[in-house]
């Protein structure tokens, strides 16, 4: 991988991961239209460490606050009962899912999971979910002629089980395509929340789930045609980008609607298939690149 590679693929992996349209899908997709190899999980997973930090960063005090309450909790049991110790063990809960699955999968992830026919479909169908989700919500913000405006659900009110349903909704995009920000925030909505408690949520647990996946595949890194130097300066772009992505991201969910990602989503889809079908790109682009 040329450093100019690994500087493109930094900056996508930036740009797309805190938004819901799969940064593992658009890593894929850049070295397929590129005609470049396939850049792989481990690099996805590696680079990934880097916009995890930005979130880090951005939520240090939520998260200072968190780690310190659930610790204290662990011997003071007034504390148990605090939110931010119980937003400790949730975040723990709703990473089990994917950190089983992750493992049982690792073989799929790394092979059939990155067709590009299954990436086109999983774009689509999610686009489809979010949508509904995204209007569900509008509904209830909103009311209408005959509705009145119905409260929904904030990250005080969340529970084990709706924890576990997070985790289950983030697990899925161990799938290229699906989006684990689009999955997460998907499921939120459905259950009832608002669209900053969703996302702020999904970004927490995003982090337990990344850093282990990332720590995990270091083991791999600089084997192949990727090599340490160019990941860690892809890592570095993501992690610059990332942060100014998700300050605008925050502010851009708490009023404004996700059809533009989801319109996006489903056209991106719709594109990909149609190039697969046609013989212009093969549906395994890239894994003989290079």
């Amino acid at each position: 991988m040329s450093w100019f590679e690994s500087f493109v693929l930094g900056l996508v992996q930036g740009l797309t991961e805190f938004l819901p349209i799969s940064s593992s899908a658009h890593l894929r997709l850049t070295a397929a239209f590129a005609g470049w190899q396939d850049p792989g999980a481990a690099f996805t997973a590696i680079t990934q460490i880097g916009t995890e930090a930005a979130v880090i960063i951005y939520f240090r005090k939520d998260i200072g606050r968190i780690i310190s309450t659930w610790s204290r909790s662990l011997f003071n049991r007034e504390l148990r009962h605090d939110h931010d110790a119980q937003m400790g063990w949730l975040v723990i809960v709703g990473s089990i899912p994917i950190g089983v699955l992750g493992i049982t999968l690792k073989d799929a992830i790394e092979g059939p999971f990155r067709d590009l026919r299954l990436i086109a479909t999983t774009l689509i169908v999610m686009g489809v979910v979010l949508g509904i989700a995204d209007r569900l919500a509008a509904r209830d913000e909103t009311g209408g002629r005959h509705r009145a405006i119905k409260q929904r659900k904030t990250l005080t009110d969340l529970s084990v089980k709706d924890g576990l349903l997070y985790g289950v909704c983030q697990a899925m995009a161990l799938v290229p395509g699906v989006s684990r920000s689009g999955a997460t925030i998907s499921g939120g909505l459905l259950m009832g929340y608002t669209r900053e408690s969703a996302a702020h949520y999904s970004f927490l647990l995003a982090i337990p789930a990344v850093l282990a996946s990332g720590v995990y595949e270091l083991k791999d890194a600089g084997q192949g045609h990727v090599s340490w130097g160019p990941t860690v300066f892809a890592t570095i772009i993501a992690f610059v980008v990332g942060y100014a992505v998700i300050a605008w991201f925050m502010k851009f969910i708490s009023n404004k609607s996700f059809m533009p990602f989801v319109i996006y989503r489903i056209l991106l889809g719709i594109a990909l298939f149609a190039l697969v079908a046609a013989g212009t790109l093969s549906p395994h682009a890239g894994e003989a690149a290079g």
